[in-house]
């Protein structure tokens, strides 16, 4: 079931971040002018000797994140996912991905859910872009339980992240407990019929969708890939070996996210019917739920798109 309640994880974040902060002398804190909305201000007001702020100059602080962490220093970078991905991009390529190093790019305000400030500000190529990097971890926690297990994740493991978090609070699914292994994905829900992947908020969406088809009579599978990148391949072949069918869901670009790396996994190991629940071009300023209807992100796409799936699927 869905849970009912919700939280911000860009507020856990920054509340995570600050605890770590203390526990690590060695974490540092980079923001880029929108700290109070990123809740990286925490860490700001609490331990200012070790965070800098670079107001809107976002390729430089990419570049003297990447000089920190060659000093040994843990760097969390953080800003609007706009900000933090699309416009420091080479920066990021050159400095942190080649050299390999221990930089941790935490962006929040991601995709659609970022609503009003429109389509400039709706990040829905950033998954695409950070898993094109070699080396770079990818992860996409579904609620603020995760999140705080994946910065935490982050922050233990050696190598350059990138962490997606979103503007509103979003719906909380681990309410007894967050089992998160970096690189694991997570079956939520059994099922035999199809299964659902999803990633981030959509997590939620895909949950909701197996509620409404259990009522019908179709038995989903829900899996929550919230580390992209290293994908967990073998819960992603077991699942299309063991339900026949699957659909990707997503709150991104259709290309270049879950449904192309889910695509290419089953491609290459176990071919079955796929369909993809996804963004297929730039949106509009609006509410963020009003924007996930008209974009055809909704629980009843799921559930249509598992319809489409399950008329393809052999006996």
């Amino acid at each position: 079931m869905v849970a009912v309640s919700t939280a911000s994880t860009r507020e856990v974040y920054g509340r995570t971040l600050l605890e770590l902060a203390k526990e690590n002398p060695d974490i540092v804190g980079l923001g880029g002018d929108l700290n109070k909305s990123t809740f990286t201000h925490l860490f700001r007001d609490e331990i200012p000797d070790r965070f800098f702020d670079f107001g809107p100059a976002e390729q430089n602080m990419m570049g003297v994140a990447a000089g920190m962490a060659s000093a040994g220093k843990i760097p969390f970078v953080s800003t609007f996912s706009v900000f933090g991905t699309c416009r420091p991009f080479d920066q990021i390529r050159v400095s942190i991905a080649q050299a390999h190093l221990n930089v941790k790019i935490v962006c929040t305000h991601a995709g659609l859910l970022t609503g009003e400030d429109g389509m400039s500000a709706q990040s829905i190529e950033d998954l695409a872009l950070m898993c094109s990097l070699p080396g770079f971890t990818v992860v996409a926690p579904s609620d603020g339980p995760e999140t705080a297990e994946a910065i935490r994740a982050a922050a233990e493991t050696p190598g350059p992240f990138y962490v997606r978090l979103y503007r509103p609070a979003t719906p909380v699914i681990h309410t007894d407990g967050c089992d998160f292994r970096l690189g694991k994905a997570e079956v939520l829900r059994q099922g035999r019929d199809v299964t659902i992947f999803s990633v981030g908020v959509a997590v939620s969406t895909a949950l909701q969708a197996a509620d409404d088809l259990a009522s019908q009579g179709t038995s989903c599978r829900v899996v929550n890939v919230h580390t992209l990148k290293p994908v967990d391949e073998a819960a992603i072949l077991e699942a299309a070996r063991e339900t026949g069918a699957a659909v990707t869901v997503e709150e991104h670009y259709i290309h270049g996210g879950l449904g192309s790396i889910v695509a290419q996994t089953l491609g290459k190991g176990h071919p079955v019917p796929l369909e993809t629940v996804a963004l297929d071009r730039y949106a509009e300023s609006g509410k963020p739920a009003q924007l996930m209807e008209k974009y055809h992100l909704a629980p009843s796409d799921v559930v249509n798109a598992v319809k489409k799936v399950m008329g393809r699927k052999g006996p």
